[in-house]
């Protein structure tokens, strides 16, 4: 398998299970890839936004996790413009297969293996 990579992942808070859905899919022995997970499990009480961006620094690449609930979320978009400041390559996929949300700024496309793989070893 090649080097691991770095990944952030930005969501919104309402979609935390869907973050957890990505992270339990890589533990699938059939799964293309492999990545450690930077993603804030929990929001820090303060200075959060110095400690995210110490995250995304360490990371290869940031995949954002796109729904509607990603329009209301501000963590979540100071997320994404931290990485475009840190020029980090971003990934955005539909969280939901009903949910075509489009996030300004973001290319979204359909949430499957062989689009995360591509993006991640692209990094």
């Amino acid at each position: 398998m090649p080097q691991k990579k770095t990944i952030f992942i930005a969501f919104a808070i309402e979609d935390e299970r869907q973050r957890d859905f990505l992270k339990g899919q890589t533990r699938n022995v059939h799964c293309p890839f492999e990545y450690i997970d930077m993603s804030v499990k929990k929001a820090y009480d303060s200075d959060w936004k110095s400690k995210v961006r110490t995250r995304i620094k360490r990371s290869d690449g940031v995949i954002v996790l796109v729904s509607k609930n990603s329009l209301a979320s501000t963590g979540q978009k100071w997320e994404v413009e931290c990485a475009r400041e840190e020029k980090k390559r971003i990934l955005g996929i539909w969280s939901y297969t009903g949910d075509r949300t489009n996030l300004p700024g973001v290319y979204t496309r359909v949430w499957t293996w062989a689009t995360i793989n591509a993006f991640i070893e692209g990094l």
